[in-house]
């Protein structure tokens, strides 16, 4: 580590204006993002005595070695760039406060022509109307189930609504009323869209309009004496009030916000947070999050920051209601108008109703953070034993933070991969995980280790650090230890090939299954482990995720292989013009169904083509009616 005075900028270097900094360490790596309305101020604090700073800080200067910054013309510039260069780095000292688990949305694919209700995950898609976030998966399904009675949209998949086209009959929510069909023509786009939007509609708050047509038209059935349609009616609108009641009415119709408390103590902060729709609570989310030396109001801002920052524009509601007032309120008020569009309210509530629904969510995140406490309580000491076994036993000059586990999968030498998983302080950091396609193709284990090793080593020497030597950054970051899955022979292939790479001051270990042994290179005998110690363990999951992502990457590339080995050998068709058959058609069993008609329509594919996939898939007697050279069916 290095001392901060070795890389500490001359105060008349430093300007006074707002601005975003960067630390790295040794490795070029950027470990710390941030921003101040001074630089010259904040940066002055971080090179004071160590000893006075919070003990987070302290690591994190300690291991930089060296720091920049961009000025910008304002704050509101500094908080778009801070966020941009901690999505893009991903610092390993900021502090994240969002968890990593991807919440389930309700989501109405308008940008299709016929929209789909159907449950997501994971980063918004452009075309796509999202509602939520919700807690469970089936929530959104009980929800869905109910209302589809009413607004009876698509909710299959592209595979069963093509099916479902071809074969000309709907599907079993077809025949049942609970979606329209228009996969068989029974309405038409642009009913089914206004049903779609209807439905929007509905989940967007506007929830008593469809209640009282509803009613109006029972009403109207029963005096005209149609009593089996009013009954329908009245199903309905029951089914209505069934969705409404899932979701309880706190503020008034109007509201649309955001609530968020805190609890926290010195070393986590656990938030929780409402969205408020309509008036009514549309999704809960929480989480745990390491705290920094931060106050409260920093902690809020950079909350907001990185929850709003990659969301789009309709995900910023009207208000944001907090516990504490942010730092730089002003600024984080425009940059959040800036994405929505329009303006922003971020505000502490002092009374009336939103205080007691703000006093609700902070009993939530008090008992978040006690839960954590119970089920968390050991282990930040385990993993912090295990590191320190590991450096005793291995003789290490520091505690391996950084380890990267290989392992090697195939069948009988077919589809040989790689696997590269990444544990730091103990934890993984799946962002970091590689996989690896084997070119030599033999199911030589050991050679197989050797090429995967120098691949992935020969970046690490080829372009050393920094930002502008190209390629993947991450990929570049040098570990603390290597641990293959294996005994001596798979050891001593992997040191082969980091000396081989120009790589010396790395330690590679081997952990056998057997006796869950631990080799080091060129030794005779293991160094055996305790059965209960920490150390064994981490080694243990470390060993065990590198072999579960290589299995299923080998499954993938097997799978796949398998689905496009019929198509294999037809002339003209390669690997391109394959999936380009597969991503229209769904599958090749649908492709021995299709005419040449149908196969020249997708991009790629010319009549001479198309009748060689009909030859192959189709069977001899097609064959033989089919002219090869023009693709025209022969009488």
């Amino acid at each position: 580590m290095a001392a901060p005075a070795s890389y500490r900028p001359r105060p008349g270097e430093i300007p006074t204006e707002p601005g975003v900094y960067r630390f790295r360490d040794q490795h070029g790596r950027v470990i710390y993002v941030g921003k101040a309305r001074s630089l010259r101020s904040r940066l002055s604090s971080y090179f004071q005595d160590v000893s006075a700073l919070h003990p987070r800080t302290r690591q994190m200067v300690t291991s930089g070695a060296s720091v920049e910054w961009t000025v910008v013309r304002n704050e509101v510039e500094a908080l778009q760039l801070e966020y941009s260069w901690i999505k893009e780095f991903d610092p390993r000292f900021n502090v994240k406060y969002r968890d990593d688990k991807s919440y389930p949305y309700l989501a109405v694919t308008l940008g299709e022509e016929f929209p789909r209700a159907q449950v997501m995950r994971g980063a918004k898609r452009p075309g796509t109307r999202y509602f939520g976030p919700y807690t469970h998966a089936w929530a959104i399904r009980e929800t869905l189930d109910t209302l589809l009675r009413v607004f009876p949209l698509r909710t299959c998949s592209r595979g069963v609504f093509r099916r479902a086209e071809q074969s000309g009959r709907p599907c079993l929510l077809g025949y049942i009323d609970k979606c329209s069909a228009p996969c068989v023509g029974r309405v038409t786009p642009e009913e089914h869209r206004a049903v779609a939007e209807d439905f929007c509609d509905f989940m967007a708050g506007d929830t008593a309009r469809f209640v009282r047509d509803l009613e109006t038209r029972m009403r109207a059935a029963s005096q005209a004496l149609d009593f089996e349609t009013a009954a329908r009616m009245r199903d309905d609108v029951g089914a209505l009030r069934r969705a409404l009641e899932r979701s309880a009415v706190v503020l008034p119709d109007s509201t649309d916000a955001d609530v968020y408390a805190l609890a926290d103590d010195e070393l986590e902060v656990a938030v929780q947070v409402f969205h408020v729709r309509g008036g009514r609570i549309r999704g809960q989310r929480g989480w745990v999050s390491e705290k920094g030396a931060e106050d409260l109001g920093s902690i809020v801002e950079h909350l907001l920051q990185q929850v709003y920052g990659g969301e789009r524009g309709e995900d910023v509601p009207r208000e944001v209601l907090v516990p504490v007032e942010p730092t730089d309120v002003e600024d984080l008020e425009k940059w959040l108008a800036g994405i929505r569009g329009s303006r922003v309210s971020v505000r502490v509530p002092q009374r009336g109703d939103k205080r007691i629904l703000m006093q609700t969510v902070a009993r939530n995140a008090q008992q978040a953070l006690a839960r954590h406490k119970v089920a968390r309580s050991g282990d930040l000491t385990l993993r912090s034993q295990a590191l320190q076994e590991l450096q005793d036993v291995l003789e290490l000059e520091d505690a391996p933070l950084r380890i990267e586990s290989f392992d090697i999968s195939h069948v009988q030498g077919t589809d040989v991969v790689g696997s590269m998983v990444v544990f730091e302080d103990g934890m993984p950091r799946k962002s970091e995980y590689r996989r690896f396609i084997v070119r030599q193709g033999t199911g030589d284990d050991t050679a197989a280790m050797h090429e995967v090793l120098t691949r992935r080593f020969r970046h690490l020497v080829q372009a050393p650090g920094g930002e502008d030597g190209g390629g993947d950054i991450k990929f570049r970051y040098p570990p603390n230890l290597v641990v293959v899955d294996g005994g001596l022979p798979q050891v001593n292939a992997a040191q082969t090939a980091l000396l081989e790479v120009g790589v010396a001051d790395v330690t590679v270990i081997g952990l056998a299954k057997r006796l869950e042994e631990v080799w080091l290179p060129g030794q005779d005998f293991p160094v055996v482990l305790p059965r209960t110690s920490e150390s064994l363990y981490l080694l243990q999951r470390v060993r065990d995720e590198a072999h579960r992502f290589a299995n299923t990457f080998h499954r993938q590339r097997r799978s796949r292989s398998m689905t496009v080995s019929q198509l294999d050998g037809i002339p003209g068709l390669g690997p391109a013009r394959q999936q380009a058959l597969l991503a229209r058609f769904g599958s090749v069993k649908a492709l021995r169904r299709v005419t040449v008609e149908e196969l020249v329509e997708v991009p790629g594919i010319g009549p001479a083509v198309a009748a060689a996939v009909i030859a192959r898939l189709q069977g001899a007697e097609e064959a033989l009616a089919v002219n090869l050279s023009t693709g025209e069916v022969l009488d």
